[in-house]
């Protein structure tokens, strides 16, 4: 799909989308929870669907009804696949899933569209192999088969913390205690927080023994619960970048005291729009594509701990280098850093691609509030935030789909 969004300002309040981090932890919770769980606040994104379709071939009783979810959960330890989990494109319901899927000691194979299977696995590779344990993978599949044991866990911190995520899902299910140490630096600690967080609600316990090593006590069991999901700081970080372009938007549905790491984008604003500061971003790559839009805009930036932008959806570093090349910006890409440079920053002198990278597009588009332009690729947004043009266009600002880049369109 091709967008073209008009030089606009963007006026209203809007409600800021549900926290897909939150969804997915929430879901899985309540997959493995005795009785019928209620979760209040699903998007129906590409990737929460992802994990709802996988709970659903596990065996979890689901019924959807608008952005609310029943789940009536099942015992992991007996799942008997006819079929194999495909994953689509997400990487957290690929990677949570895995040490799930090794409760039972049954084969089970998952599987996604070939970006999801092209990212790195080798943490589980090692853990599960140095085990005894099954784990095959090609570039169509992943097969593994448990049991999961109880025990000691090592694991480098500076890889997607989603490998402990699925690790602290399964192994208070065991009957024995078990630890995870994790190897400094440890990149993306609010989203372990956020699993821990979310097991909490469900009755599950984790201790942070030290700052490197998490207590998973054995023989614990899921509580089925009514929850909410929390308003996502990740998505928000797009809208609330309106504002500083001139834009007077009002985000409700934000948890003050959430802990997502992405709520640091309003600090981070702030700075960029004061001068070009040097900006730490390892704990939240996600913020990546937008803190880079407004450097481009404003005065140029310096961004650490940016090397796992490289295995996202797409290079996001690199998108968005040869993107805001267009806007006039010029951008380095070094191992660990990307350099914003300060800029005659200008209307796009083309045609601008979405990578097929959700956060990509949405990134692009505020850009385009101030210039003007055409976007292809811009369905990627169903990734997360499938309500992102209509929001756009519920703020004030023309939104057109165009099926061929012609000089018409349809407004959405």
């Amino acid at each position: 799909m091709q967008v073209r969004i008009e030089k606009g300002r963007a006026v209203g309040s809007v409600m800021a989308p549900p926290s897909k981090s939150m969804a997915h932890r929430l879901l899985i919770c309540a997959a493995l929870a005795r009785g019928e769980s209620l979760i209040h606040g699903i998007s129906q994104s590409e990737d929460v669907m992802a994990t709802l379709d996988c709970l659903r071939a596990l065996g979890a009783a689901v019924t959807l009804d608008g952005s609310d979810v029943r789940i009536s959960g099942l015992d992991m330890r007996r799942v008997r696949l006819s079929s194999h989990l495909f994953c689509r494109e997400s990487g957290s319901t690929l990677r949570f899933l895995i040490p799930l899927a090794m409760l039972s000691g049954n084969n089970v194979m998952l599987r996604g569209e070939p970006s999801l299977m092209a990212r790195p696995m080798e943490v589980y590779r090692a853990l599960f192999q140095k085990l005894g344990l099954t784990y095959l993978q090609d570039d169509e599949s992943i097969v593994v088969k448990g049991p999961l044991p109880a025990g000691e866990y090592a694991v480098v911190g500076n890889v997607s913390s989603q490998f402990i995520s699925g690790l602290l899902f399964a192994l208070p299910l065991l009957d024995r205690d078990s630890r995870i140490r994790i190897t400094p630096p440890i990149e993306s600690l609010p989203y372990i927080n956020l699993t821990i967080d979310a097991q909490r609600q469900f009755g599950v316990e984790i201790i942070w023994e030290d700052e490197h090593t998490l207590l998973v006590r054995g023989g614990q069991s899921y509580c089925a619960q009514e929850v909410f999901v929390e308003g996502d700081y990740s998505n928000a970080a797009f809208l609330d970048a309106l504002r500083l372009f001139g834009g007077e938007v009002r985000l409700t549905g934000l948890r003050e005291e959430s802990l997502q790491g992405d709520k640091i984008y309003n600090r981070y604003f702030e700075m960029l729009c004061k001068g070009s500061p040097t900006l730490h971003i390892g704990d939240c790559p996600d913020l990546g594509p937008i803190l880079f839009s407004v450097a481009a805009a404003k005065h140029g930036g310096i961004f650490n701990g940016t090397k796992r932008l490289r295995i996202k959806e797409s290079d996001r570093a690199a998108a968005m280098a040869q993107e805001l090349k267009k806007f006039g910006t010029a951008v380095t890409v070094y191992e660990d850093t990307v350099v914003v440079y300060p800029a005659d920053f200008h209307a796009p002198d083309g045609m601008l691609t979405g990578h097929n990278d959700h956060r990509i597009v949405m990134a692009l588009s505020v850009l385009l509030t101030l210039t003007g332009g055409s976007i292809q690729g811009a369905e990627a947004v169903g990734k997360s935030y499938p309500q992102f043009f209509d929001t756009l266009r519920a703020l004030g600002i023309p939104v057109f789909e165009e099926e061929e880049p012609t000089e018409g369109g349809t407004q959405i």
